[in-house]
């Protein structure tokens, strides 16, 4: 089974949260999902029913889907042919007709995806699930950095940047003294300054410990 959220906004936008795998393989310490462990990827169609079902549902509503992200279950770089090609149907002007600008791509940080999504022919938006602004911390809640850096994310993304000229979104996850110090916040400022991007403070929303 997968996940697909809805989100309705008070300014009117109906944001669909799409998952582009069953599962997760990233293992994120923070992140129920991960706890699933992988199954698959999911196919092209997969991914666009899961916008098609809030489609049928804010039609009755006499409303209909303004934006799309892909911050649903897995990561969507591991997936890249599939979620790129649902993302054409989504922007289609005869399909869904979701403009480029109102479609985004959360990943842990596979740079290979990031330079991938940088030669797309398309101004999606492009998020980076940071979470630490240390590699030490990051590694501990997040095993990708293990081998994709922070350092190297930084690069990939100041390299998207330099191709795209579009703005990045860092998320960051706040958990409870763990990665919400003054201290870190600093540090975190330091490490993104010159960037063409904004940091989005998310409240965690577990519950219990860790794992």
């Amino acid at each position: 089974s997968i996940e697909t959220v809805l989100l309705r906004h008070e300014d009117g936008r109906n944001s669909v949260c799409v998952s582009s795998q069953a599962g997760c393989p990233m293992g994120c310490t923070f992140c129920r999902t991960a706890s699933y462990g992988f199954a698959r990827n999911l196919g092209v169609y997969e991914i666009v029913a899961q916008a098609l079902f809030f489609s049928y549902f804010l039609k009755r509503l006499n409303a209909r889907i303004t934006n799309v992200i892909f911050m649903g279950m897995g990561e969507p770089f591991l997936n890249y042919d599939n979620v790129m090609g649902a993302i054409r149907i989504l922007n289609e002007r005869h399909c869904f007709d979701i403009g480029a600008r109102k479609i985004s791509i959360s990943t842990c940080g596979i740079t290979e995806g990031i330079a991938r999504l940088a030669e797309e022919k398309l101004q999606l938006n492009l998020a980076i699930s940071l979470n630490a602004p240390d590699d030490n911390l990051r590694s501990e809640l997040m095993p990708v950095n293990n081998k994709y850096s922070i350092s190297q994310i930084i690069e990939a993304v100041r390299d998207y940047i330099k191709v795209t000229n579009r703005r990045v979104m860092f998320e960051y996850v706040l958990l409870d003294g763990i990665n919400d110090s003054r201290e870190q916040a600093t540090r975190l400022a330091s490490l993104l300054a010159g960037l063409l991007c904004f940091v989005n403070l998310i409240p965690y929303n577990g519950k219990g410990e860790l794992k």
